[in-house]
């Protein structure tokens, strides 16, 4: 295999990620560690998005390693928190527009352009001269409810583009089968098959030594098993599941409850409301069980008590490496889930994981090997957790020794960047003729739009 401190046999390339909003999650990491990867390598690589918060973001975003940019980070994310893909869709439009007039790329293009999540820019994008590869990790027609006829209405559109201008891309890629069915089945009209690019994680990231003396590592020690649940606060991710399910054992591991805790961890965005009411809403429900809980809030150090529900809100590097370093086993709750990198985080860490019997997770967990998969039900849960704690039908070390052999085969960042770049460089010299009769045909009946109801204004 290829290191990535080895320079690329190939000529080196320039290459553009876009990305909307470089916060901490699972998409941003994907690109953080493209970008890296190939800048490894030897090739040139700068990074543009819309909103970047040196408070929240990955090391590799203000440390040096990756250029990045920002353009338009002035235009709002929602109205009275409406309107968000409204919003998404302007600030990635006028995002393109800057980085077309700024950076000189009808002269000096780059040879790839990596489009992540939107494909609305890929049009204007595409005047560049500049290869467009998409990375879809899931329709975004398929992540918002429907609620109201005016909702409905306002996204026929919004789907319709969206379709649209991810035909004209020259590459597709998705993060898994899963995804790649669930794009076939959505957009009928796109021909190609999309290839599966998995999501990695940077092994050596996780390979760092626990700092006990770090004061937010410290008050996070505790004799008590730890179950984890490392997941954004959003709803969608279905945390409550790991909350209830860890209920349960107040019952299925009557014994030793006491000594049971459960730490929910994952990316918290001040700025957002959901992440703000669901934390509460998760905290509610544990209290509502009877379940004592405790928050830890971004940057805050504090004596989280005897707590056996502690909300760590937006943990940081040296949180994270001792939680996968000394927790009991991880709860993976998503439903259909796209991917989803956090199980193969905990795998490399030797933990064994627990998650929903669907989506990516199927791809990346081995039932009984690894971990469980199980139906989205606390008490199916609850019994897979209880068969950790007592080592049946493997102990914990065997689960977690054959999950950390697993994830260095399968997903490590040479094998995913080895993989990128390969599709980089062959896009650099292929031709795509669907993305150019489709790109083609969106700007006639862009310059259609204009020019008829100009015609007819000008006769009057």
């Amino acid at each position: 295999m290829q290191s990535l401190d080895q320079t690329s046999p190939t000529e080196p390339l320039s290459v553009a990620f876009i990305h909307p909003d470089l916060g901490i999650g699972g998409a941003e990491r994907l690109i953080v560690d493209a970008a890296a990867g190939l800048r490894k390598k030897g090739h040139h690589v700068r990074i543009y998005t819309s909103h970047h918060d040196p408070r929240h973001c990955f090391e590799e975003t203000r440390d040096g390693t990756l250029d990045v940019q920002v353009l338009g980070d002035w235009m709002p994310r929602t109205v009275a928190g409406k309107g968000y893909i409204v919003f998404a869709i302007l600030r990635n439009l006028w995002l393109s527009v800057l980085l077309l007039l700024s950076h000189n790329q009808f002269h000096q293009p780059y040879d790839v352009i990596v489009v992540d999540q939107l494909s609305i820019s890929i049009p204007l994008l595409r005047w560049t001269g500049s290869k467009i590869l998409f990375y879809c990790h899931f329709p975004d027609k398929l992540l918002t409810k429907r609620e109201s006829a005016l909702k409905r209405l306002y996204r026929m559109p919004v789907d319709y583009l969206e379709e649209l201008t991810t035909r004209m891309s020259d590459e597709i890629l998705v993060n898994s089968k899963f995804t790649r069915q669930v794009f076939k089945d959505s957009f009928r009209s796109i021909q190609r098959v999309p290839k599966v690019l998995y999501p990695s994680i940077h092994l050596e990231s996780y390979d760092k030594q626990v700092d006990e003396t770090d004061p937010s590592v410290a008050m996070l020690k505790s004799p008590k098993k730890t179950f984890v649940s490392i997941n954004r606060f959003e709803r969608k991710k279905n945390v409550g599941l790991a909350i209830r399910a860890f209920a349960q054992l107040a019952e299925r591991y009557a014994s030793d409850f006491a000594n049971l805790r459960l730490v929910v961890a994952g990316g918290y965005d001040k700025r957002s409301i959901e992440n703000r009411e669901h934390h509460l809403e998760l905290d509610r429900l544990a209290q509502e069980l009877g379940l004592s809980t405790a928050t830890v809030f971004p940057g805050e150090v504090q004596d989280v008590g005897d707590a056996q529900v502690l909300f760590l809100l937006s943990f940081n590097e040296a949180q994270r490496t001792f939680l996968l370093a000394s927790s009991f086993g991880l709860l993976y709750t998503p439903s259909n889930e796209h991917f989803g990198i956090v199980p193969v985080e905990a795998m490399y860490g030797r933990l064994p994981v627990v998650a929903v019997n669907n989506g990516g997770p199927t791809e990346s967990i081995l039932h009984e090997k690894t971990g469980f998969l199980c139906e989205s039900d606390p008490a199916a849960f609850a019994t897979a957790m209880v068969q950790i704690l007592r080592g049946q039908p493997l102990s914990r070390d065997v689960l977690g020794q054959q999950g950390r052999a697993h994830a260095q085969a399968r997903f490590s960042l040479d094998t995913f960047v080895n993989q990128l770049e390969g599709y980089v460089v062959e896009l650099k010299t292929a031709t795509n003729s669907e993305a150019l009769w489709t790109s083609a045909s969106f700007w006639v009946l862009m310059l259609l739009c204009l020019a008829v109801p100009g015609y007819f204004l000008g006769r009057r």
